[in-house]
């Protein structure tokens, strides 16, 4: 079952969506909106699956599915909370900031709690007031769970995760420094997050999702080109359930809870730094993992940030095509 959100009104109208994103369907008559979907998920989840496999089999025909008219999934949540699973672009950005990694990050993830009053939908621009900020594009992949109990275990974690997406955690990477400097963590380099048209299903996913990972590459383009193509299954150190029970050690989580992979990186074939794609690699899914190589390489980063009118578009794909449809963004204003 895919699910998307019409981007009308504060927290939008719910639709369901044909597995090759062609078509949609109302979906009011079962939820009038994702959060609405997830606070009564038991109840809910079999009616918008029947609303999913008749739009699926043409008997409810259905109308175009747009992208451009899409609002983030959840174009609000209670809670999102981003880790960073794969430890190798950990590893890598702290070098460019010259900080040691100390061990723990190993068997300890790390996760901030980022800002959920209001997302980008996929077709937003990144507002972007002072490219001196160093504004950076992170390829991410983001469940969404229903209620997760205080202390719950990694098995209880992955069965509350209900849905699965894409993210763009967009970062002001020249704002970091200052912000942890003062010991209380992000906040103003880390703007609105952007996600991707649809929500999905695990059951969608097949045997690529397993063991509370995606393993499918992540498509990452920079002005049309390529930029990445991570495989979100490898390298990531902290799967999902682990990330989830992590969060809940000391809450409970409400039903719409966001978590996030962090930026998907691979390590090269040797176990150093990836390459670019160019050069044959799995390529980058932020730019500030590039610039860390390029420091590493000869001294001094060579690829700018962000500015404005750059476009960034971030994907993954299945032998059927798009899974969760394109985030595709413009920096602007």
């Amino acid at each position: 079952m895919k699910l998307a959100t019409l981007n009308e009104g504060r927290d939008g109208r719910l639709v369901v969506v044909s597995r090759d994103l062609s078509r949609r369907a109302d979906a009011s008559s079962a939820a009038p909106t994702l959060q609405a979907a997830l606070d009564e998920w038991e109840r809910r989840a079999p009616l918008l699956r029947s609303l999913s496999d008749r739009l699926e089999s043409g008997a409810l025909k259905g109308e175009p599915f747009d992208p451009e008219r899409c609002a983030a999934p959840l174009p609000r949540a209670y809670q999102w909370a981003d880790g960073s699973a794969y430890v190798n672009h950990v590893e890598l950005v702290r070098k460019a900031r010259k900080a040691e990694m100390p061990e723990s990050f190993w068997t300890d993830p790390l996760m901030y709690q980022g800002g959920s009053d209001g997302f980008l939908g996929p077709r937003q621009p990144i507002p972007l007031a002072d490219e001196a900020w160093g504004c950076d594009m992170e390829g991410e992949v983001v469940v969404v769970t229903r209620d997760v109990p205080l202390g719950a275990t990694r098995e209880q974690a992955l069965g509350a995760i209900v849905l699965v997406g894409l993210v763009n955690d967009v970062s002001l990477r020249n704002l970091i420094p200052g912000e942890l400097a003062k010991g209380f963590g992000f906040f103003q380099s880390k703007p609105a997050s952007a996600f991707s048209p649809v929500f999905v299903t695990p059951d969608e996913l097949g045997t690529a999702w397993r063991d509370g990972k995606l393993h499918r590459r992540l498509e990452v383009f920079l002005d049309g080109q390529p930029f990445g193509r991570a495989d979100a299954g490898v390298d990531m150190t902290f799967d999902f359930g682990t990330l989830i029970a992590h969060a809940a050690r000391t809450r409970s989580l409400c039903a719409g809870t966001l978590i996030g992979s962090g930026t998907v990186s691979n390590r090269g074939p040797d176990g150093g730094p990836g390459t670019t794609v160019a050069e044959g690699g799995a390529g980058y899914s932020c730019i500030a993992e590039l610039r860390t190589v390029e420091t590493l390489r000869s001294g001094a980063p060579k690829t700018p940030f962000l500015k404005r009118g750059n476009r960034v578009r971030i994907e993954m794909r299945d032998e059927a095509g798009s899974i969760f449809g394109a985030i595709d963004q413009v920096v602007g204003d």
